[in-house]
């Protein structure tokens, strides 16, 4: 049996020597191209109700995700406040920029350690808040 041990890796290595480019350049059933589809293509297209989503923000705003996380929370709470403000359901995103956010910081900072200013997890409950009453008044 041990003989045969190094006969059967050698045919599990070739086999994956042969499936794995194959599987790597599959294109989806109704394409006819005969090109690879680049792995972007494969991105599963945003709902039309997520165009209004406040996006991730560049790497180069902060220098941990924690302050960009809570970055992209008080730009959704502008955007949100904004929205509820003017009473309209119209996205308002494209007028909102990241140093807007960067410069409402004193308004949600809660603490003087610039690596920990201001408590995430509150400002996503607000966010998640203004977003729902925005939504609520929408839906009717």
């Amino acid at each position: 049996m041990m003989k045969d041990a190094p006969n059967a890796l050698r045919t599990v290595f070739a086999t994956l020597l042969i499936v794995l480019p194959l599987s790597a350049s599959a294109e989806t059933p109704g394409s006819t191209s005969g090109e690879p589809k680049p792995f972007s293509w494969m991105a599963i297209a945003p709902d039309a109700g997520e165009a209004c989503r406040v996006p991730r923000p560049p790497a180069d705003l902060a220098e941990t995700a924690y302050l960009r996380n809570g970055y992209r929370a008080i730009l959704r709470i502008l955007v949100a406040e904004r929205h509820l403000k003017a009473e309209t359901c119209d996205c308002l995103l494209g007028e909102f920029t990241w140093g807007m956010a960067l410069a409402e910081l004193p308004r949600f900072q809660t603490s003087d350690n610039p690596r920990l200013p201001f408590k995430v997890l509150d400002l996503y409950a607000m966010a998640d808040a203004l977003e729902a009453e925005h939504a609520e008044g929408c839906s009717e």
